[in-house]
């Protein structure tokens, strides 16, 4: 049994600025239920509008792969136990543009040495963990970012990761409740492609 919600996100009927605050957050044209994340966002309507845009930047930026951004986000998330957030990301993004069961598996419970990684991907995930723990990256690792990246994405895959952060802590402090459609982490029993 999980641990209780402490924050109750809001339920529809929805005041109309409400509404189109939600509206925002909601990938154009769904008709999925607005993210239980989003809807205690909404409790306090001026963060979520100061949020929204960053949030939005980063699942729109062009400046990193896509894939890589969900490799940043999967590990981030699961180093910050962050399964709800976890969960959404490998249904509605990390599936969809790639991440394989391995890889999935790998970013709540295996390393940057796992074989189902290329160099790329190895790259970002040892980005996620030392940013995760000691907030900043040795300088090898900074000097092996700069042959698979430049400045820009350096910084960009950083603010990636605060920002996941930031919103592992809501969700902690909360107590969002999971997503009925969303994924959870998976067992750490089956061993990840590729290793013995």
């Amino acid at each position: 049994m999980s641990d209780p919600v402490r924050i109750l996100p809001l339920e529809p009927p929805y005041e109309p600025d409400v509404e189109q605050l939600l509206a925002k957050w909601m990938p154009p044209g769904t008709d999925v239920t607005p993210l239980a994340l989003f809807r205690t966002l909404a409790i306090h309507p001026e963060l979520a509008t100061r949020m929204r845009p960053l949030g939005a930047g980063i699942l729109g930026s062009r400046l990193i792969d896509p894939l890589l951004r969900e490799v940043m986000i999967s590990r981030t998330c699961a180093r910050c136990s962050a399964e709800y957030e976890w969960g959404v990301h490998a249904v509605a993004f990390g599936g969809p543009l790639g991440l394989t069961a391995a890889q999935l598996r790998s970013t709540v419970h295996g390393d940057p040495h796992d074989n189902c990684w290329d160099p790329r991907q190895r790259g970002v995930l040892r980005l996620a963990d030392e940013l995760h723990d000691t907030s900043t990256v040795s300088d090898d690792l900074f000097a092996e970012l700069g042959t698979l990246f430049d400045h820009r994405q350096i910084l960009e895959l950083t603010a990636t990761a605060g920002w996941y952060h930031t919103i592992a802590y809501l969700i902690g402090v909360a107590r969002v409740a999971p997503e009925p459609w969303a994924a959870s982490f998976p067992a750490p029993t089956a061993p990840i492609a590729g290793q013995q």
